[in-house]
């Protein structure tokens, strides 16, 4: 008897599922995946607030109002904030800060502290304000006083810039 076309068309189907499979080969590799951080601080927005007095009688001292920065500094950075003289400041400097209108001027100064004895200068380690970086935005306030607004009629300004060392 002889097979027939069928018996052997299922015989190969059998036998070349039975066969075992070639033996895949494979190979493998490492890569790196690196970055480098460095240190930033920046004045995020709004930066600064201005200090503004509003309209005040000739007969008013000690008058106090805050501002304020806001400083973003990578997680784990030191940093100082310096505030500068101001454009008016007379012959002490940080001491003699002074907003002009024209040669009338209204003294006027800036302070770390809220309750206004330490004034706040350039001197990093001696009168800024030190921080560490969060990596969010962190709000340092500016204290002001005017001692005496004793001084003719008129607008009086001074532009101070603020710098942050890290």
């Amino acid at each position: 008897m002889r097979p027939t076309r069928s018996v052997l068309a299922l015989a190969l189907v059998i036998t070349g599922a039975l066969a075992l499979p070639a033996a895949a080969q494979s190979t493998s590799t490492t890569f790196q995946v690196r970055i480098a951080i460095s240190s930033v601080c920046a004045f995020s927005a709004p930066g600064a607030t201005n200090i503004d007095f509003g309209t005040q009688p000739s007969t008013a001292a000690n008058l106090d109002l805050d501002g304020e920065l806001t400083v973003v500094c990578t997680p784990g950075t030191a940093y100082n904030i310096a505030l500068d003289n101001g454009q008016n400041a007379g012959p002490g400097g940080v001491d003699a800060r002074r907003m002009s209108n024209g040669t009338a001027i209204v003294p006027y100064q800036l302070y770390r502290d809220v309750g206004r004895t330490l004034v706040w200068g350039s001197l990093v380690g001696t009168n800024t304000v030190a921080g560490t970086g969060t990596g969010a935005p962190q709000s340092v306030p500016v204290h002001a006083r005017v001692p005496s607004a004793n001084a003719p009629v008129g607008s009086y300004l001074d532009i101070v810039t603020a710098t942050v060392v890290y």
